[in-house]
Parts: structure tokens; sequence; C-alpha cells
């Protein structure tokens, strides 16, 4: 895909209260909670691991897929973010907060063109203005 994501966007981690019937194993939570911490501290390589390894035991953890997905646009591998958005979507279809960031993560991929049109369009407007 050739996209870029513009900056601005806020993703949602996927809180612990959300995440305990998603995983149910103490262990597994713990993976969880110490992927989050891990990405308030900007280790995306960490947090990618841990959510992971979450995923390694439960494949239907719609957190650690959604928080993946957010760690994944971190990093900016758009493909890889897509499809776990994907995966925990035919997961939890009526959650509104994976829907709320797939929708930010589709809105925030822009082509290069199409951001270099709108800046002409922004100066001719300015030059018409004037």
């Amino acid at each position: 895909m050739s996209k870029y994501f513009t900056a601005g966007a806020g993703f949602t981690l996927l809180a612990l209260t959300l995440i305990t019937s998603c995983a149910p194993a103490p262990g597994l939570t713990d993976q969880i909670a110490f992927g989050i911490w891990a990405a308030e501290k900007d280790l995306w390589d960490e947090a990618i691991f841990r959510w992971k390894k979450v995923l390694a035991e439960n494949p239907n953890s719609v957190a650690a897929h959604n928080n993946l997905a957010v760690a994944y646009e971190k990093k900016g591998l758009w493909e890889d973010a897509r499809r776990e958005y994907e995966i925990a979507l035919k997961l939890a279809p009526q959650n509104s907060w994976l829907k709320s960031n797939f929708q930010k993560f589709e809105n925030n991929l822009k082509p290069p063109e199409q951001e270099a049109e709108k800046a002409q369009e922004k100066k001719a407007d300015e030059r018409e203005n004037k």
C-alpha cells in the first residue's frame, strides 16, 4: 500500500477492564497490561512482543489484535495494522472502540498525491481571497 499516515490521530489501547473477558488466563492479562505500559513509554517493539505472546495462546483476543494494530500504525506498518484491525472487527464487530480506531486509521491514510493536491488547492484559495 503506497499510503502515508498523517499525524494527529489518537488511537485507543483497549483497557484492562475490557480485555479480561478476552484473555481469561491471568498471565495473558499481565502480558496485555505490560504491553500497554510499554506502549505508553513508546516502547513499541516490546508492546508488539507482549501482544503477540498473548495471541500465541489466545488467537481470539480482541484487545491484543486491536492493540497490535495500534502499535503497527505507530511503526508505519500499514498493511499489518489493517490486518489486525480486520481480525479484531471480525471477532467483535459491535465494539465501538474498535470501530472508532479503524475509522481513524482509514481516515488518516492518504495517498501523498492527494495531500499535495489539497495543499495546492489551499494555496490557490488563499491567493483568490487576497
